[in-house]
């Protein structure tokens, strides 16, 4: 729209003339008995002030340029499984370089306040989080078992957090399950959350059985304990750091309250 842009000035400095043109003088005796320098009110020199004018302008580019690099950073996270199994040290950059600017950018630079955002069914994109070496070989996460959505659900009004890890497991009939981790959250900050554990299920059983024995390794790789500063947030997209050095990027989705496991 750029080549279909008229600055406003031309328009006011137009609308001006054509006053100054058409105004009439009230008195001509008045004219004739003013003194050198004098004026006639119509031909006196006045300021236009442009009111928010620049601050709209600046608005729009922001908003532009946020809605530009969010998109640069689902298109960077796409096909990495959310980067739990490792990525190549130049894509990691890419996108905690890409991450970091919109953090630079944050329209809710307080956003305990606004918890109202925060609320709601979140779908993790990407994370620091990772399960290598011999963590993933214990826990089946080669090629028995595969790890499918991850889901957070926050409710303000309890201060209630449920994170969902979703399964399935490929040598018992294509079995899907997952494993729940409810947490309570309090506001320690305007930007952060201190989180604490308060239990965890896996479903269905049979799940649960293939998970037994390293149960306690799969719970310390999930489990949220600790704090959260909430460093990015808007009515689609979330970002966070906890205190253990992880980054979290998270998009927002409809409610999964009526259908837990679809």
């Amino acid at each position: 729209m750029a080549g279909c842009h008229v600055s406003p000035v031309i328009f006011r400095t137009l609308d001006i003339m054509k006053l100054q043109r058409l105004a009439p003088p009230e008195n001509l005796s008045r004219m004739n008995t003013l003194r050198i320098g004098d004026r006639p009110l119509w031909f006196r020199p006045f300021t236009i002030v442009k009111v928010g004018e620049q601050n709209f302008g600046s608005g729009l580019v922001k908003d532009d340029t946020l809605a530009e690099k969010k998109r640069e950073l689902y298109q960077a996270v796409e096909g990495i499984n959310r980067g739990i199994f490792g990525l190549p040290s130049a894509r990691k950059f890419e996108i905690e370089s890409l991450v970091q600017q919109l953090e630079s950018q944050n329209p809710t630079p307080e956003p305990t306040l606004e918890l109202d955002k925060v609320a709601g069914c979140w779908r993790l994109v990407y994370s620091t989080i990772t399960i290598l070496g011999s963590k993933r070989t214990k826990l089946g996460l080669r090629d028995f078992i595969s790890l499918d959505e991850f889901f957070q659900t926050i409710d303000i009004a309890k201060s209630k957090a449920v994170n969902v890890v979703e399964f399935s497991a490929k040598g018992l009939s294509l079995l899907s399950g997952q494993l729940s981790i409810e947490a309570s959250f309090k506001i320690a900050s305007a930007t952060r959350v201190d989180i604490n554990f308060e239990s965890s299920t896996i479903i269905p059983d049979q799940l649960m059985h293939v998970f037994r024995k390293n149960y306690n390794l799969l719970l310390g790789i999930f489990n949220p304990e600790g704090w959260l500063e909430i460093t990015y947030v808007d009515d689609t997209m979330r970002i966070g750091r906890d205190n253990k050095g992880n980054i979290f990027v998270l998009e927002k989705i409809e409610d999964r309250s009526r259908n837990p496991q679809g």
